[in-house]
């Protein structure tokens, strides 16, 4: 359903639960059907580096005509994020009246992602589209999505941190923005370090080899700690995003990787490749040693019977609460090629049926505006995802808690999930891979051989997925 120019102001704000933050993962069977929609022009040549494009879109032109009618979706359920975007889009129409925005109620019974796909099936997406940022790659290969470049102006791009302009381009345009960002690391009990005389790292350049760590959790454990580290593994089901976007930065920082990089063409050599063995076998060797906690829940960390988590910055917040001023957060270790992290969070994006761009976009810039993304991550406990609202966080600032996120989505030490197409069926085969892996004790090689044919079967479906759309 389009925008709709409407003549009466339109009222109320609904809200709808559905998922958590992190998660979203597509089912290839839907997203298959999804993909073979008609689509429009979703590509085209010519890219930079901060996503812009040498191509021109049309999908904002400056103008609002009339008052216009914006329905939105959003991913999460009652929650903090939820509560502070009705009062942001409350505060945001009250403010004027030439766009009228309402948040839109959807079934609390079947995953986000799945009614994103159903509602482009059926053209019922809404006018302003919130989605995992990932998946903005299949979503504007399809051509669900229209390029905002033309939205966008160079002061607010040149405001975003890189790793959102990152994740939101595509095919040399830019497709999606977020008001956050997100960081992985090692949250650390200092008290607990500090007992079995382990040394802290400095920073990104100085995190703890994968040997290093191995010998740390032994010496936790004859200090007491039953299972010293914690992988979330309660989130770790097959299917589940945690699995991708938690453990594919050991598989990076080991030298492999889940597709070839360069072309994009192929997984197997890459997800199978040596490299991945090689990491997710030091992954299992600690949970065969008994190293990780397996009990089935997430309180490992703040019950205390862990003291290290390998988590993202959500838990941060809870993680402090449970021991005040002795919890730290380092960087994820070296597997071999230098420490790595991931990157990337949910974004924005104009549906390819929404007519008014620019009374998307409206109500985008407020967002993005500082003081709302401060609020926004103040709620969330996320990364502000502009250079102006870090400002706002002591958090942030050299010597802050949660200093390490930012230097590490600075410094290059952060990647994105594979930006293909492709991309949600290589979460999936690496997602339940690693879940037969990490869980089942599943061999290595011939369980990422089997995800790697997954892959490839899907790239060779879809013709390798050509930048020009279906």
């Amino acid at each position: 359903m389009n925008a709709t120019k409407v003549s009466h102001e339109s009222t109320g704000t609904r809200a709808w639960p559905c998922v958590r933050r992190v998660r979203g993962v597509l089912v290839p069977g839907t997203l298959c059907a999804a993909l073979l929609l008609a689509a429009c022009d979703s590509g085209g040549s010519g890219s930079s580096d901060d996503g812009r494009s040498a191509r021109k879109d049309t999908t904002c032109d400056g103008k609002i005509d009339g008052t216009v009618h914006l329905r939105v979706w959003f991913h999460a359920g009652p929650s903090g994020e939820l509560s502070t975007l009705k009062a942001q889009v409350r505060e945001f129409n009250k403010a004027q009246r030439q766009v009228r925005v309402e948040l839109v109620t959807l079934p609390e019974n079947r995953p986000y992602t799945d009614l994103v796909l159903s509602a482009a099936a059926s053209g019922d997406l809404p006018d302003l589209l919130d989605f995992d940022g990932p998946n903005l790659y299949s979503y504007a290969w399809s051509g669900k999505l229209k390029p905002i470049d033309s939205c966008v102006p160079d002061g607010v791009r040149d405001d975003l941190l890189p790793s959102i302009r990152r994740q939101g381009s595509y095919a040399g345009r830019l497709w999606g923005v977020g008001t956050f960002d997100s960081g992985l690391g090692l949250c650390v009990r200092t008290s607990a370090l500090k007992e079995a005389g382990v040394r802290l790292p400095a920073g990104p350049d100085d995190a703890w080899t994968a040997t290093e760590l191995t010998g740390i959790l032994r010496e936790l454990r004859e200090q007491g700690y039953q299972a010293p580290l914690d992988l979330r593994l309660v989130d770790a089901s097959p299917g589940e995003e945690w699995n991708t976007y938690g453990f594919a930065p050991a598989v990076w920082s080991a030298g492999g990787d889940l597709i070839d990089p360069r072309s994009g063409g192929t997984a197997d050599g890459h997800v199978n490749g040596p490299e991945s063995v090689k990491a997710l076998t030091t992954m299992r060797s600690w949970v065969e040693e008994g190293l990780v906690d397996l009990v089935e829940d997430d309180r490992a960390f703040v019950t205390g019977r862990s003291a290290i988590s390998w988590c993202g910055h959500w838990v941060y917040g809870e993680f402090d609460k449970a021991f005040p001023g002795d919890v730290a957060i380092v960087p994820l270790p070296d597997f071999g090629s230098g420490t790595v992290t991931g990157m990337g969070s949910w974004q924005w994006g104009i549906p390819a049926d929404a007519t008014d761009g620019d009374a998307a976009w409206r109500f985008l810039s407020y967002l993005l505006e500082p003081a709302q993304v401060h609020r926004m991550t103040v709620a969330n406990g996320a990364i502000p995802a502009t250079n102006s609202a870090l400002k706002l966080s002591t958090k942030y600032a050299p010597g802050g808690a949660e200093r390490l996120f930012l230097e590490q989505l600075r410094g290059g030490f952060a990647r994105p999930r594979p930006q293909t197409p492709a991309y949600p069926m290589i979460t999936d085969a690496f997602s339940r891979a690693f879940a037969k892996i990490m869980l089942d004790g599943a061999p290595v090689q011939s369980t990422l051989d089997a995800a790697a044919e997954r892959i490839d079967e899907d790239l060779a479906a879809h013709d390798g997925y050509p930048t020009n759309g279906p």
